[in-house]
């Protein structure tokens, strides 16, 4: 696991754009397509915002996967990621995907986590777009995680400190109105991605980027696991490496 600093969240969006981009790219110019996984979140903002302008990339050969959404939130709330991707994401892209995967939390839970499950054993991803929670967790896959699960998908109880963390960046009012559950990528999912580029911004990330990045690989550590990617890069800011010995 590689980490990367910048100076600020602008330097650290366009960074990881860049990088991811590249990955992008060069998927292309290997097979003719390529898959990617895309997450939402405060911590996407600046990336998905220089992604999308990235050049030299055929997106209509670019097959994308949602990486989490809650259960029972509809589409048109304002913290629906289906919602936050379409307006930051997919609809402000050149050229449209070859294909988006959305993850519908309002439906039959499991049919939905069987239906993503084989649409994804049919690509290989290049690169997987993720963040890294408050509380250390990756995706919507909360402490302790289940890093031995096979199903790419999975529905999952979110804890109280996820819950917490979606009021603090404004998605909702109070934890009352935050949903308990949610349809998430599983951990061995995500790490059987090619390459993996984790945007983690902000003094508030500091404490779980220390711990995932100098500490033990635990579940109790969610985004530790990334440690044993040969792949992963960490793209942070001075605010959340500012816990960290080197």
């Amino acid at each position: 696991m590689e980490c990367r600093i910048a100076n600020d969240k602008a330097q650290l969006g366009a960074t990881a754009a860049a990088g991811g981009a590249e990955l992008i790219r060069a998927a292309l110019a290997r097979q003719g397509r390529a898959g990617i996984v895309v997450a939402t979140g405060a911590s996407q903002f600046e990336m998905l915002e220089s992604l999308v302008d990235a050049p030299e990339i055929d997106w209509t050969k670019v097959t994308a996967f949602h990486l989490d959404e809650y259960v029972g939130l509809p589409v048109h709330h304002p913290a629906s990621f289906r919602l936050y991707l379409w307006r930051r994401f997919v609809s402000r892209l050149p050229l449209p995907l070859k294909a988006f995967h959305y993850i519908n939390g309002e439906g039959d839970r499991d049919a939905t986590c069987r239906e993503l499950g084989a649409a994804i054993r049919r690509h290989s991803i290049d690169v997987a777009f993720v963040g890294i929670g408050e509380n250390g967790h990756l995706a919507f896959n909360d402490p302790p995680a289940d890093f031995d699960i096979e199903d790419p998908y999975l529905v999952v109880q979110l804890d109280q400190a996820c819950r917490g963390q979606q009021v603090g960046e404004g998605w909702f009012a109070s934890l009352d109105e935050v949903p308990t559950h949610a349809i998430s990528m599983s951990i061995r999912r995500i790490m059987k991605s090619k390459a993996i580029v984790c945007s983690v911004p902000d003094r508030r990330k500091a404490r779980a980027v220390r711990d995932a990045v100098e500490g033990p690989v635990t579940p109790e550590v969610p985004a530790s696991i990334l440690q044993r990617h040969d792949r992963a890069t960490l793209y942070l800011d001075k605010e959340s490496a500012a816990l960290l010995k080197a």
